[in-house]
């Protein structure tokens, strides 16, 4: 690991704002390293209300794709809402198929089959639109680059809204409409929006249309929260606010659905770390074990009851799914030995019967034991179909970009991608792919980095600290955890392993003379030698609060220590 301190701002920038706000000068200071420089930024940080959200009009082709909705509606036609298998695309269809619903009856969803059609919009979910009299298709979380598949629906009298927040093309698909704050030509505030939160500004647009403010759209908050936490999105400007109230209905009035998932989880408050390790991945089991579908009918069901059902389902996919990914990974992690490539910096693995549902997870892993671009490809129908993962700054979706010559599609975000190529141009992209991470990755970026806020002492860390750190919550990019580093610390002699193979680390340690405090230290266990005898050390770590039978204690969760 290396850890890299973010450097000091100006002295006299956090002295005015601590004047200002009246906190001390650690909050200060990482309020100035997130880019909130005004007591007007901090109290929209500390204070968000849904009242900050943008108007949705501002979103080119905003009025066309209101205007077509409302033609469809008045005309009783058919409207097709589609999306993605994962949880952006499926908490999408459930949001936007919902909304309608509530005043339109002439609406059906429709999730394309993993293994069957792939990624996106597919012809024959265009065929099935067409055969049922289906003449407006809204498409969730994909279709930026859908040119052929849009053509094709047009020449059937099929007309498309697309909203996607993935990285257009040169050439955007002839629908009605192209909603995507990433266009070039589109001025629209904060383009860091994930799928479902495209989806949501269409709706908050037709809600306007209907005389509905922003509060009648409360209820479907929980699932742009979820999305938004799956998703990875950066926790800044609109998602931090659609985030934060997102999880205020999750912990106080779930739809049925997301009820379920969580009632057997013992915390009082689920935090956006809970959405992303509990609800998020049962989600997304459906789609990589069985359908889409099924997380579909699990968010749109109002009775708890079928909703119990419903997630027990999916639980149950979720544990295939972990049996699933962890003996891929096992297979994986040996063909990288047996292929001698430990010294490469790209990670390119291909197995034809691997479980195209997981690949996804498989690359994530092993970019966790071997820290570089990593692409897991497996036998999809005629082509080979995979998931892309990188590592801190270095962007993936460039790279893919430079070889997409070996290429059939691609497309996604910085850190993760998807892609299929035919089968003869494997060795071709994997040589390519290689070679221009080579060229274009500096050699620190495959090292791991925790990158740490400030250097502080035990005795900084009170109360008021620790309130305030708990006010610039949702965490997440660009709003992460804050990490602290402290020199010369000691385990006062209580320090053990944890866990089946003693991976982690349990301590209690104390700086000088200061309080001292409980930590917990994740995979590292090996550590322990280092630390025995009340040796001094330096730790990184981030300061949490521990719940353990309704008493609520300080805890250092430990990322490193030297």
């Amino acid at each position: 690991m290396r850890w890299t301190l973010q450097s000091k701002p100006e002295k006299e920038q956090v002295q005015k704002l601590q004047n200002e706000l009246q906190v001390d000068e650690i909050i200060a200071t990482l309020l100035v390293q997130r880019g909130i420089t005004t007591f007007d930024q901090a109290k929209t940080f500390f204070r968000p209300t849904l009242n900050d959200l943008h108007n949705p009009y501002l979103m080119k082709d905003m009025d066309k794709a209101v205007s077509r909705i409302e033609k469809a509606i008045a005309n009783e036609e058919n409207i097709l809402v589609f999306g993605d298998y994962d949880v952006d695309g499926t908490t999408a269809v459930s949001l936007v198929s919902s909304y309608l619903k509530s005043y339109y009856p002439n609406i059906a969803t429709y999730i394309p089959d993993r293994y069957d059609e792939g990624y996106g919009i597919s012809y024959k979910g265009i065929d099935y639109a067409d055969d049922n009299g289906i003449s407006l298709i809204i498409a969730l979380d994909c279709g930026i680059k859908s040119i052929d598949h849009v053509a094709y629906a047009n020449a059937k009298n099929i007309d498309f809204i697309i909203c996607d927040h993935h990285r257009p093309g040169n050439e955007l698909p002839n629908a009605i409409a192209v909603l995507d704050p990433k266009r070039d030509d589109c001025s629209y505030p904060y383009d860091e929006l994930c799928g479902c939160g495209v989806g949501f500004k269409l709706i908050q647009a037709l809600a306007e249309n209907r005389n509905q403010s922003i509060f009648d759209l409360i209820p479907y908050l929980d699932l742009v929260a979820t999305a938004i936490a799956a998703d990875i999105v950066p926790i800044t400007g609109e998602n931090r606010v659609l985030a934060k109230f997102g999880l205020e209905v999750i912990n106080s009035k779930p739809r049925p659905g997301i009820k379920a998932l969580v009632q057997n989880v013992k915390k009082k408050v689920l935090t956006i770390t809970d959405v992303v390790f509990i609800i998020a991945p049962r989600i997304n089991a459906a789609g990589r074990i069985k359908h889409g579908n099924e997380a579909v009918a699990l968010l749109t069901e109002f009775d708890l009851e079928q909703a119990e059902i419903f997630a027990s389902e999916i639980e149950q996919h979720n544990a295939d799914r972990k049996d699933l990914d962890k003996q891929i990974t096992v297979e994986a992690l040996a063909q990288i030995e047996n292929n001698n490539e430990k010294d490469s910096f790209t990670t390119v693995l291909y197995q034809e019967n691997w479980h195209k549902g997981v690949i996804g997870i498989v690359a994530s892993r092993l970019t966790e034991s071997y820290y570089r671009p990593t692409i897991v490809f497996t036998k999809s129908g005629d082509k080979l179909a995979a998931s892309a993962r990188s590592v801190k700054d270095f962007d993936v979706y460039n790279a893919l970009e430079a070889c997409a010559e070996h290429l059939e599609q691609f497309g996604g975000h910085m850190y993760a991608a998807g892609m299929t190529l035919k089968e003869e141009n494997y060795q071709k992209f994997k040589d390519a792919f290689e070679k221009e991470v080579q060229k274009t990755i500096t050699p620190n970026l495959l090292i791991p980095e925790i990158s740490v806020d400030l250097e502080i002492n035990f005795s900084d860390i009170n109360p008021k600290l620790i309130r305030l750190l708990s006010q610039f919550e949702p965490f997440g990019p660009q709003n992460m955890t804050p990490v602290f580093m402290t020199k010369n610390v000691k385990d006062t002699g209580y320090a053990k392993p944890l866990g089946k193979d003693n991976e982690h680390l349990k301590l209690f340690v104390k700086q000088n003379n200061s309080e001292g405090f409980g930590a917990i230290g994740f995979g590292l266990g090996n550590k322990l030698e280092s630390i025995k005898n009340r040796k001094p050390f330096d730790v990184v770590y981030c300061i949490d609060e521990n719940e353990f039978n309704g008493n609520v204690t300080v805890q250092l969760r430990f990322k490193d220590l030297i």
